[in-house]
C-alpha cells in the first residue's frame, strides 16, 4: 500500500503526506508503520528519499532523474540530465556508485509572487529585521 501511494502519484510526499493517504485505504494504520515500511523500501532500492532545501524527508520512485528544488517554497520538481556518473567518477578519481543532484531555483509561481511583492511594495523595499548598517 504505502510503496503504492508513492509509485502512483507524480509527486514528493513527506511521510505525513503518505500517513495521511494510507489512513484513509486502512484507519488502523500507525505512523511508527509508515516510517518503518519506508525506510525497509528504501534500503531494498524500491523508493528514493530525497532531502531538499527545506530537509524534510520525501520520497520518490527509484528511476534514475534529478530534482529542481524551489528555495522559496520547497516544491520539488523532476527533471531528466544526462546521467553525469561517468564524469563524476573521471574528475574525482574514485568510483561513484550513485548520486542526486538537486537544483536550486525559484518556481514560476514564487517568481510570481515576489514580482508582485515588488509593484506592490516598491522593489527598494526592505525587511524591517534587516541591519541597513
Amino acid at each position: 500500500m504505502i510503496l503504492d501511494i508513492v509509485l502512483c502519484g507524480n509527486q514528493h510526499l513527506t511521510a505525513e503526506q503518505i500517513y495521511l493517504r494510507a489512513k484513509q485505504i486502512s484507519p488502523s494504520i500507525v505512523m511508527a508503520t509508515v516510517y518503518n515500511n519506508l525506510n525497509r523500501l528504501v534500503d531494498e532500492g524500491q523508493l528514493r528519499r530525497i532531502k531538499a532545501a527545506d530537509a524534510v524527508a520525501r520520497y520518490d520512485k527509484p528511476t534514475r532523474h534529478d530534482h529542481l528544488c524551489c528555495i522559496k517554497c520547497g516544491r520539488l520538481a523532476d527533471i531528466q540530465l544526462e546521467d553525469l556518473r561517468e564524469r563524476l567518477c573521471a574528475a574525482s578519481g574514485r568510483e561513484v556508485l550513485s548520486y542526486d543532484l538537486n537544483l536550486y531555483y525559484i518556481c514560476d509561481e514564487c517568481r510570481k509572487d515576489d514580482e508582485r511583492m515588488q509593484k506592490e511594495n516598491g522593489p527598494l523595499s526592505r525587511s524591517p529585521n534587516r541591519d541597513n548598517g
